[in-house]
């Protein structure tokens, strides 16, 4: 069998009319019409349309034919032909024409398939079933099915385009791809390593990078000035829904070099990575401090599509008679607001009271809000009669309201819950009221970021201990002023997601060494885990910095996909789990014995092995579902219970001897009248310790297969 000279099925068009074709692929979709049978052909390149008809085909070939079903795999000959008027699809790109098949050969046969892999249909204005209706745990566990279907194949084309255009764009920059290694040493960067026990150095373990950060700076000491890689890196994390243990990033370091030379080499080469995608973003990107971000959208990492920024008010309210803002205000704090322009007839009295303000707001984090609308040029609310007449007019002046305006203020003695609950109130909003454009892309960088993070123990990093700060005049046991320091660190965001980010590094180790000391780190902690990076600091390290850009994020946005598992060939789930492979998985002992993490042999017990596994913990695992300490006692007692009486009905039947209950059985269904959904569903409470939630329902990975 010879495939040489196949032509591709979605690459015919009216100038191959009259030619003989030889195409392989898999049956799309059939329509059976008696002596005529069509089917759809698909390969990579896309589908075209067969025809099995007895004028053209001799009879054992349309008896092999009747038997296809979806998803066979099929090699054939044929001649195309110009489709006759009227049957023409508009919806294939070789709808012109189809081809009149004369030879064919079954490859491979296929099962009944478990979801529909076809996204097209046969006949103009027919349907055809959407993945969106099949479960992605489903999708999952036959991913090679799911990679079938034309849409996630031009995912992974345009991926693989994209990341092409970046290899090329680095290069023609004298970047060069230089590879870091996979198996390295555990270093504290922000995250959990994956660890991988060693064979040959018992008790020892290897671990899966975060990132190449010291290799790539070990780099710039060995001289090579720029350098780029597109890297897989892994990051035990706890579980998020748009996140991955294992992931790509762009990670690029370069030498001699400033903020600037980063900003402008990442604008041209995000901007043509976006034309991939047919989006066009202009230059240059707006810069934006952490600071200010903060202040004004209450996220280090802002949607910029839309306005509702924060309006500062603490100053109108300073000598309030209100007692609320007066005890806030007494304490140190703040009070910010926003406001909604033209949205009063949207957000009622109603809605503002009883869902924001007692419901919505509170799971945010807060106490309270204070909200006015603007009616015939005055505010109307249930508190606004506790204001003075110049705190009315301040009000509507400061946040320049006018009628169908409402605003929504939030105080509170903490500036941090201020700002992060009128920053995710802002995206509820803008949700809710539909103000986020969608064809809307908005780049921005924000830089100055602090350099520190408290603690209660201290201080950590906010980025990593490689980055460099503004000023290196610090004393690293005065914890208050380290909190002050800002870093030479820069993100890029786009529609309110952090795409990468990167910094300037530390090329002096005395500056290296201060730093580790604000961290707490003694002489032996940082010989130990950066030793050897320190002692590459000593012979000449020049100044240099780089940035690291997730390329499953920057491709799901660019392709505009609904989630990063999407744009990756085969992801895990939102639990870390791959449902077509089954990893994680158990591993037979004597492989732990051998990786020498377990110092047994073969019959000996292992320690621990004779204990229970504590039972709520087990009990929080099968389910799925998060138990806090504070609800641990509780849990525990209910759970003895069940044991408890499980052991008396056991003690009273035989070993054989069936269970049976003398309570006669009762239709448990609700009774007629409307459902009452629970308070805590409403304010959120019962997702809080969900893996994942789809709308208003709580989505638990699947523990019984059958």
């Amino acid at each position: 069998m010879t495939f040489q000279g196949r032509s591709e099925c979605g690459r015919l068009g009216l100038s191959d009319c009259g030619s003989d074709v030889f195409l392989a692929g898999w049956v799309d979709a059939l329509r059976d019409h008696g002596d005529l049978l069509f089917i759809h052909l698909r390969d990579r390149s896309g589908i075209i349309q067969v025809v099995f008809s007895p004028d053209h085909a001799s009879p054992t070939l349309c008896q092999t034919a009747a038997d296809l079903r979806n998803e066979f795999c099929l090699l054939l000959r044929g001649r195309v032909q110009k489709r006759a008027e009227g049957t023409e699809n508009p919806n294939l790109e070789t709808g012109l024409v189809e081809v009149m098949a004369t030879a064919l050969t079954i490859l491979g046969k296929s099962d009944p398939l478990p979801f529909t892999v076809s996204e097209k249909a046969m006949v103009t204005g027919a349907t055809v079933s959407s993945a969106d209706t099949v479960t992605e745990e489903l999708r999952l566990q036959y991913r090679y099915l799911d990679l079938r279907r034309p849409s996630m194949q031009d995912y992974l084309i345009k991926r693989h385009r994209i990341v092409k255009t970046v290899r090329d764009f680095l290069d023609e920059r004298g970047f060069i791809e230089i590879e870091t290694p996979m198996l390295t040493k555990s270093t504290p960067e922000g995250a959990r390593d994956y660890l991988v026990p060693s064979r040959v150095h018992p008790g020892h373990f290897y671990a899966l990078p975060q990132s190449p950060q010291l290799f790539k700076q070990l780099l710039m000491v060995s001289g090579y000035e720029k350098y780029f890689q597109v890297v897989r890196c892994f990051r035990d994390e706890d579980l998020r829904p748009n996140r991955q243990p294992e992931f790509t990033q762009l990670d690029l370091e370069a030498s001699f070099i400033d903020e600037e030379f980063i900003y402008e080499l990442m604008e041209a080469l995000i901007c043509r990575m976006f034309v991939i995608g047919g989006i066009d973003l202009f230059r240059p990107f707006p810069r934006m401090t952490y600071a200010e971000a903060m202040d004004t959208m209450g996220s280090d990492r802002p949607d910029t599509r839309f306005g509702l920024r924060f309006i500062e008010a603490t100053d109108i309210f300073q000598n309030t008679s209100y007692g609320i803002f007066k005890q806030i205000l007494d304490r140190g704090g703040c009070i910010k607001g926003i406001n909604i322009k033209g949205r009063s007839e949207q957000l009622s009295k109603n809605v503002l009271q009883n869902e924001y303000a007692k419901e919505i707001v509170p799971s945010f984090g807060a106490k309270g809000m204070t909200w006015m609308r603007v009616i015939d040029g005055t505010l109307e609310s249930n508190i606004v009669q506790f204001f003075s007449p110049e705190e009315q007019k301040a009000i509507l002046n400061r946040f320049g309201a006018q009628n169908g305006d409402v605003i929504i203020m939030i105080a509170d003695a903490s500036y941090e819950v201020v700002t992060t609950v009128l920053g995710q109130l802002r995206l509820h909003l803008a949700e809710r009221l539909d103000l986020v454009p969608r064809s809307t892309f908005s780049p921005l960088w924000i830089t100055d970021f602090p350099l520190f993070t408290a603690t209660e123990e201290g201080v950590t990093s906010s980025h990593h201990p490689f980055t460099a700060p503004d000023r290196t005049d610090f004393d690293p046991t005065d914890r208050e002023a380290l909190l002050y320091l800002r870093s030479r660190a820069y993100d890029i965001v786009v529609n309110g997601e952090e795409l990468g980010g990167g910094s300037i590094r530390i090329n002096d180790r005395n500056v290296q060494n201060k730093i580790f000391r604000a961290l707490g780190l003694t002489d032996n902690d940082v010989e130990e885990k950066f030793g050897f990076f320190l002692r590459a600091l000593d012979f000449g390290a020049p100044p240099h910095g780089g940035i690291a850009l997730g390329m499953d994020r920057v491709c799901s946005m660019i392709l505009q996909a609904s989630s990063i598992r999407e744009v990756i060939a085969f992801p895990k789930n939102r639990s870390a789990y791959c449902p077509l492979t089954g990893a994680p998985s158990f591993v037979a002992m004597d492989q732990l014995q051998e990786l020498g993490l377990f110092d047994v042999k073969e019959n000996d017990i292992i320690q621990g092995m004779d204990q229970n596994l504590d039972t709520v913990d087990a009990l929080s695992w099968v389910s799925r579902i998060g138990i806090e300490e504070s609800e641990r006692s509780l849990i525990a007692d209910a759970v003895d219970e069940a044991v408890r009486l499980a052991e008396i009905i056991g003690a009273k039947a035989g070993a054989d001897d069936p269970l049976f209950t003398n309570i006669n059985a009762v239709n448990r269904m609700r009774t007629k009248g409307d459902p009452l959904p629970s308070n805590h569903a409403k304010k959120g409470a019962i997702f809080k310790n969900a893996p994942a939630v789809k709308g208003n329902f709580f989505k638990v990975a699947a523990v019984l297969e059958f």
